[in-house]
């Protein structure tokens, strides 16, 4: 089981969670923005408020260092819905 105290862990986690919530709440604009390739326009409020949130409650220094946020957009949000007709692929 990670650390929870070790702030890495704790900002991947943070980021998988605030990107679940979005997920939760815009499914339709999720399938929508697949289909059009036009995702991050429609998500990008959430995606902004989203991106706040995280680099208010991590350390500074991870947010410059890493890429948590994105990736969990990435593995989260893009992966695992390739069922969806796109225009990308």
């Amino acid at each position: 089981m990670p650390d929870s105290k070790d702030p890495d862990e704790r900002a991947k986690r943070l980021a998988r969670l605030i990107v679940s919530d979005i997920i939760i709440y815009n499914q339709d604009k999720i399938v929508e923005g697949i289909k059009e390739d036009t995702l991050f326009d429609l998500l990008k409020e959430d995606i902004d408020v989203g991106r706040a949130y995280y680099e208010k409650n991590i350390d500074p220094a991870i947010a410059e260092r890493t890429a948590y946020f994105n990736h969990a957009l990435v593995n989260i949000l893009i992966k695992g819905r390739g069922n969806i007709p796109s225009k990308i692929w």
